[in-house]
């Protein structure tokens, strides 16, 4: 295993970060913590990286014990935080040389691994670090990262604020990546970013909720879900929740998705008392389960 956590605790005063986290990540996997912000995933990255102690459990990365081997581990992990975290007065040249001067290689050495990002960047290779946009900001730290070769990368929230062509790059960057038999461990609130994980956990409040590929998530969800829509969104959603039977009600887009309690529901039934309600223009549909459906049930 390239990564082994087991039994992991950390707490802050009162607040529990992690609440007895376990999981392992096979070499060469592309695995993904799924979490909205206050979940506990920049806290266990950072126990993994070697750079918070955890309060309880053990962890090891690469072979290597996270409080033990902790200098091994440095030079064995890239790691990129979800804050830009690079000198902002240096330049892109400067900075990658910088990081490469830290690990004791050179840009050239290792040049095959971060040639396809950084030929993108090159042109803005004498512009300062502060000066990008986000999304070079992103292809940026993910060369520094990578410029001594690591054997596991850690990537937290690396699409946070970047636009949606950026993010279709970035991605299709890891799986080439992976591919070069890196192992990753990257975290995300976007739901859909979990779908092209190779396995996923999903974690809320500090504690995993579920660990499996994300088809067998999917496939795995206990009921029908319905994509429901009215003139008035805040009415209908409102009138959904007061519903007897109603099992899950939350927004999706233009739409709201509804679950029933009932195994034999039936969506006449529905809509009838929705009009009762003096809600217009109604349309109720059955609509394909996501991941982002799951992580709202087991949330609940």
């Amino acid at each position: 295993m390239s990564i082994s956590v087991s039994n992991i605790s950390k707490s802050y005063d009162a607040v529990k970060a992690l609440q007895d986290i376990s999981f392992e990540v096979k070499s060469g996997e592309l695995f993904g913590l799924i979490g909205p912000d206050g979940a506990g995933k920049t806290s266990l990255f950072r126990i993994l990286t070697t750079l918070l102690l955890a309060n309880e459990g053990t962890a090891t990365v690469a072979g290597f014990d996270v409080v033990k081997d902790y200098k091994k581990i440095r030079n064995s992990v890239g790691y990129m935080p979800g804050k830009f975290s690079l000198y902002q007065d240096l330049t892109v040249e400067e900075n990658l040389t910088f990081f490469a001067t830290t690990f004791g290689t050179t840009i050239q050495e290792n040049y095959d691994l971060i040639q396809e990002i950084y030929v993108q960047i090159e042109p803005f290779k004498n512009r300062r670090a502060g000066k990008l946009s986000g999304g070079m900001k992103q292809k940026l730290a993910l060369c520094c990262a990578l410029i001594h070769k690591p054997k596991v990368l850690f990537l937290d929230e690396p699409t946070t604020g970047v636009d949606p062509v950026s993010r279709k790059e970035f991605w299709e960057m890891l799986k080439r990546l992976q591919q070069k038999g890196i192992t990753i461990l990257v975290s995300t609130p976007y739901m859909d970013e979990a779908a092209l994980c190779d396995r996923i956990a999903l974690i809320q409040d500090g504690k995993i909720l579920q660990i499996d590929t994300p088809q067998a998530i999917v496939k795995h969800y206990p009921k029908q879900i319905y994509n429901v829509s009215a003139t008035n969104t805040y009415e209908l959603t409102n009138a959904l929740k007061a519903y007897e039977y109603s099992h899950s009600v939350y927004p999706f887009g233009e739409f709201v998705h509804y679950t029933d309690q009932r195994s034999d529901f039936n969506p006449t039934e529905l809509k009838a008392y929705l009009e009762s309600k003096n809600l217009s223009d109604l349309v109720i549909e059955k609509t394909k389960v996501t991941i982002e459906d799951t992580f709202m049930e087991l949330a609940k």
